[in-house]
């Protein structure tokens, strides 16, 4: 089993979308160029391109877990532009000789993947000028407020203090920052941008994320998920009546990477 079985409808319905100043961001990056190509890595449920579709001409979907590209599938259907999808991994992704990227972008996946590696391969599948965005803003189990800890702990006492990747893996933390990896590679040009976002939950939503997770999907907790599920919705409930609601703080990070 993947650390994403059976989470895919999940993170179609419950994942938090991309901010709009960050699809601005990107948009810039391709603007006035007559072929406007986008490469997404590790697309997911393929929020990205979606939130992209109008500033590009063409789009390469890569996602190597089967139930996540059915989703993307179903979102970007209908757009009046070539969308092509690719079940492999990031690492794996090989393109015609001819194709050349101008935008690639990875969004809250990058930690998956074998970076050093992904990034060479894009040398030879990338427009001179193009940009490679790495993205991401964390979790509900890295947020730090009242009742993401009070979730967190809850979570802990029923899979154990160590974050989950999936059924059997814990997950490995990455600690080295995005724009140093970035700036050892060929597109060693970097800057990085934050967007700062606060978001509303409910107590649907945030069980509906959960469940999209790696760390909190429902085989993880086998036959006391319904259990775990009743305790989380009356922690959620209680914080949200207490506190005014469930707000959670984040920040959106785009680290940019371009040929110097």
């Amino acid at each position: 089993m993947s650390q994403f079985d059976t989470t895919a409808p999940y993170y179609a319905a419950y994942r938090p979308g991309i901010p709009k100043e960050a699809v601005e961001l990107l948009a810039q990056r391709v603007a006035g160029k007559e072929h406007r190509a986008l490469l997404d890595l590790g697309s997911g449920t393929g929020q990205v391109p979606l939130a992209l579709a109008g500033a590009m001409t063409e789009i390469d979907v890569v996602e190597q877990d089967a139930g996540m590209l059915a989703e993307a599938a179903k979102a970007l259907a209908g757009l009046p532009l070539t969308v092509r999808l690719h079940n492999a991994p990031a690492e794996a992704f090989t393109p015609l000789a001819s194709y050349r990227a101008d935008l690639v972008t990875v969004c809250r996946a990058f930690h998956w993947m074998d970076q050093d590696m992904v990034l060479s391969r894009l040398e030879d599948m990338t427009a001179p000028d193009a940009t490679v965005a790495v993205m991401g803003d964390g979790s509900l189990w890295t947020a730090r407020t009242a009742w993401t800890d009070a979730l967190r702990a809850l979570i802990q006492e029923y899979l154990g203090t160590e974050r989950r990747a999936g059924v059997g893996k814990r997950y490995a933390a990455h600690n080295r920052p995005y724009r140093e990896i970035l700036a050892e590679s060929a597109f060693g040009q970097v800057e990085e941008h934050t967007v700062a976002v606060e978001r509303e939950w409910s107590t649907e939503t945030v069980i509906g994320y959960l469940y999209s997770t790696s760390f909190a999907a429902r085989p993880l907790f086998g036959e006391r998920v319904d259990d775990f599920e009743r305790r989380a919705r009356a922690l959620l409930d209680e914080h949200a009546a207490a506190g005014g609601g469930l707000i959670e703080p984040a920040s959106f990070q785009i680290v940019l990477g371009r040929r110097g």
